[in-house]
């Protein structure tokens, strides 16, 4: 399927099939999407081998390309990984549906009853990279909140993709809802990705999941919606006054955790007043851990390491790489995260609430944490079930988007033949 017409044929056919499942799926009952989800979630279980050993070629293929390691991490899937996917689908069940729920306004002067009410969006389109686990998510989310999906994976996961969407459509066939409420892509050509971005009269919002270059030119490109973050530099500033134990096992952990994930902390933030007596030893903890360190010139003059140069500061790096800077107060951290950040999730370590409270009211990211590592920046973990990506922005929908993200209100209004003055 390698010409335009034909893939702009083939995606409108999605599109139109996907618009259609979706009004079907918004007068579905709870208790048939719910049943979707835990055939979904049998149905991976029972494919379990087959998943891992589709997956391994997916893996093969990819080393083969020399893709970084990143991608790898984000591609591969293992046992507890294949647990997580089905966990995610029972959770999102068992969460409260959000459709048809009603907020009550304030009474009006005028006596007329004004309340509203949670609807789905409609079509969501997913376009992300390596991460196989997302086709289960994504599509467990969808369904949850009423909305059909259209799912497009990067070529390096496709193999994996199919196997894992042939189990969404085993439970949605059990289920009874039309199997065109979940469509993935079967095509790796790049022309399909424009043609998406450009379906406007099937689709009403999209969400990208990937690097910086894949976000950037989807924001660009895109007639729909979209919901992004381009970077997820995350930081974590340790306080004179944190508990040292704290700070060294919360900063290792925030980027040892995973390095491929959008949490992981890219620069780490140290109090100058405690420099001296908490890095060498926090330094070592890296080094045995093979991540290469980079250092503003204050640091270099207490641990020996790589210099970091201005670059640094805003660099996503996903990878064994952290800077390291350090500052004069909480004032001097705040002001850098300003600068630098990514408004995606920063954390302070202290046992001081006072500065909690300045961090907290400061700090303009979508997630802001004490004394936690930044890797917890994860929509299953803040009880979401699972997320289809996680939102710098500020409309709509910030932070990891979970069943709320994908829904949007509308105003019910009731009356008793109040008529409006003129």
């Amino acid at each position: 399927m390698s010409h335009s017409k034909e893939i702009i044929s083939y995606m409108n056919r999605l599109g139109s099939e996907a618009k259609e499942a979706s009004s079907v799926l918004a007068q579905a009952s709870i208790e048939q999407r719910n049943a979707s989800l835990d055939f979904i979630a049998e149905a991976i279980e029972l494919n379990r081998d087959k998943i891992l050993s589709t997956n391994q070629k997916d893996l093969e293929l990819a080393k083969q390309k020399s893709i970084g390691s990143a991608l790898i991490d984000r591609l591969e899937l293992n046992d507890n990984r294949i647990d997580s996917m089905i966990s995610g689908l029972k959770i999102v069940s068992d969460l409260p549906d959000p459709v048809g729920e009603i907020t009550d306004l304030d009474p009006t002067p005028s006596g007329i009853e004004v309340k509203k009410m949670r609807v789905p969006l409609g079509v969501v389109g997913i376009i992300y990279e390596s991460r196989p686990n997302v086709t289960a998510d994504a599509a467990a989310l969808c369904l949850k909140s009423g909305n059909s999906c259209l799912l497009r994976g990067g070529s390096e996961a496709i193999l994996s993709n199919k196997i894992i969407w042939s189990c969404l459509q085993e439970g949605l066939n059990k289920s009874g809802l039309p199997k065109e409420c979940v469509q993935l892509v079967e095509t790796t050509d790049r022309e399909a990705v424009k043609t998406l971005l450009h379906l406007d009269e099937y689709l009403d919002v999209v969400i990208p999941r990937g690097g910086k270059g894949l976000v950037q030119l989807i924001s660009d490109e895109s007639r729909i919606p979209v919901i992004k973050h381009l970077d997820g530099i995350c930081h974590v500033f340790i306080d004179k006054d944190a508990d040292h134990q704290k700070a060294q096992d919360i900063a290792f952990n925030a980027k040892t955790y995973r390095y491929g994930i959008c949490g992981a902390m890219e620069t780490l933030l140290i109090h100058s007043e405690i420099a001296n007596s908490l890095l060498p030893s926090l330094t070592k903890r890296f080094e045995s851990e093979g991540v290469e360190l980079r250092g503003c010139d204050k640091t270099l003059e207490i641990s020996e390491m790589v210099a970091a140069n201005e670059d640094d500061w805003s660099t996503e790096y996903l990878a064994p790489i952290l800077s390291i800077k350090i500052v004069k107060d909480l004032h001097e951290a705040v002001h850098h995260i300003q600068k630098y950040g990514s408004k995606h999730t920063d954390s302070i370590v202290t046992e001081d609430q006072n500065k909690v409270d300045y961090f907290f009211k400061n700090v303009d990211s979508s997630s802001v944490m004490h004394n936690l590592p930044t890797c917890w920046a994860d929509g299953f973990e803040y009880g979401l079930g699972a997320e289809v990506g996680i939102s710098t922005d500020k409309i709509h929908a910030r932070g990891p988007v979970g069943l709320e993200g994908l829904t949007s209100q509308k105003f019910i209004v009731k009356g008793n033949s109040n008529l409006r003055g003129v």
